[in-house]
C-alpha cells in the first residue's frame, strides 16, 4: 500500500481558510473566547480603562527632544509643545500607579479594578507604566494598525492581546470597565469616549462606570457640550455623566469613592 502524496488539512487548521471571508465569524467568535478564557484563568473581574493619545511622550523623552532641538535636531517649537503635554504622561502613570496600590490593598479575592490600556504608546504607556511600576497586573488591548500601535513593554504578559477587530476591541473595553479616564487624545480617544457615553445615555451600559476626564484646559478647548444642551440635542443632566478635572488628587479621590460606592460589592464585567 502506497504513502498518499496528499494530506488533508483539519479545518482548524487551514490558514487560508481562517483568513477569508467565510471564516469571519469565527475570527469575531476567537476575539471574544480567546480574551475571555485568559480573564477567567488569571482571575481579572474587572478594569479600570484609561484613554489618551499614543503620541504624548514622557517627561525624560520630551525633554531629550528639547535638548536635541536646542542643538539643532528638529523644531523647537514642537518640542516645546511635547515637552507641555508630557504632563498628562505623567498624570497618567502616577494615577494609575495609585489606583493599583488601593486595588492591591482590597480584602476582596480576585484581581479587581486591574489597569487596562489600549497597549500601544503615549498615554497607554503610561497607564501600563505605573500599575507596573506599583507591582501590579495590567492590560493591553492592543490593535493592528499601519502606524503608531506597539504593544509597550509594561503589559503583564499574559495579559497583552492583540485585535484585528476595533468593535471586539471595544467590546473588552466596556464589558469589564468599573471606571474609566480619558485623557488628552485624538479622533481614537474621541471615538472611545463618545461610544462610552452613548451606551451610558442610553442605559446599554446599565452599570455605575464613573468617568473622569482629565485636562480641564485640554477639553473645554476641544469639546463644548452646553451648547448641545442649550440646542436640545442631549439632556441638561447628560453633562453630568463625567468628572473633568486637572487634579490627580481630585481624580483620584473621585474615583476611590465611587468604585467604593458602587463596585466593591459587584465583582465581574456585564454591560
Amino acid at each position: 500500500m502506497s504513502n498518499s502524496r496528499y494530506s488533508a488539512i483539519k479545518a482548524y487548521r487551514n490558514e487560508e481558510f481562517l483568513g477569508s471571508p467565510d471564516a469571519r465569524l469565527l475570527r469575531i467568535l476567537a476575539e471574544y473566547l480567546e480574551p475571555e478564557t485568559r480573564f477567567e484563568e488569571l482571575n481579572v473581574q474587572d478594569t479600570i480603562v484609561v484613554f489618551g493619545s499614543a503620541r504624548i511622550p514622557s517627561r525624560e523623552e520630551a525633554q531629550a527632544r528639547v535638548r536635541a532641538a536646542e542643538d539643532g535636531d528638529g523644531d523647537l517649537k514642537l518640542a516645546q509643545r511635547d515637552l507641555e503635554m508630557s504632563q498628562y504622561y505623567e498624570a497618567a502613570r502616577e494615577l494609575s500607579s495609585r489606583l493599583t496600590t488601593w486595588s492591591k490593598g482590597l480584602e476582596e479575592s480576585g484581581r479587581r479594578f486591574v489597569i487596562c490600556s489600549g497597549g500601544g504608546p503615549g498615554i497607554m504607556e503610561a497607564a501600563n507604566r505605573g500599575a507596573s511600576e506599583a507591582k501590579g497586573e495590567n492590560i493591553g488591548l492592543n490593535i493592528s494598525l499601519p502606524f503608531e500601535q506597539n504593544d509597550n513593554p509594561y503589559i503583564t504578559r499574559r495579559l497583552s492581546f492583540e485585535f484585528h477587530y476595533f468593535f471586539m476591541r471595544k467590546f473588552w473595553f466596556s464589558y469589564l470597565a468599573k471606571a474609566m479616564i480619558v485623557f488628552p487624545g485624538g479622533f481614537g480617544t474621541l471615538d472611545e469616549f463618545m461610544e462610552v457615553l452613548t451606551l451610558i445615555q442610553t442605559k446599554k451600559i446599565k452599570k455605575k462606570v464613573p468617568i473622569v476626564l482629565f485636562g480641564k484646559s485640554f477639553w473645554e478647548e476641544v469639546l463644548h457640550f452646553e451648547p448641545m444642551a442649550r440646542y436640545g440635542t442631549i439632556s441638561p443632566e447628560d453633562t453630568d455623566l463625567f468628572f473633568t478635572t486637572d487634579s490627580v488628587e481630585e481624580a483620584y479621590e473621585y474615583l476611590v469613592a465611587e468604585l467604593t460606592e458602587h463596585a466593591l460589592s459587584t465583582p465581574g464585567g456585564g454591560m
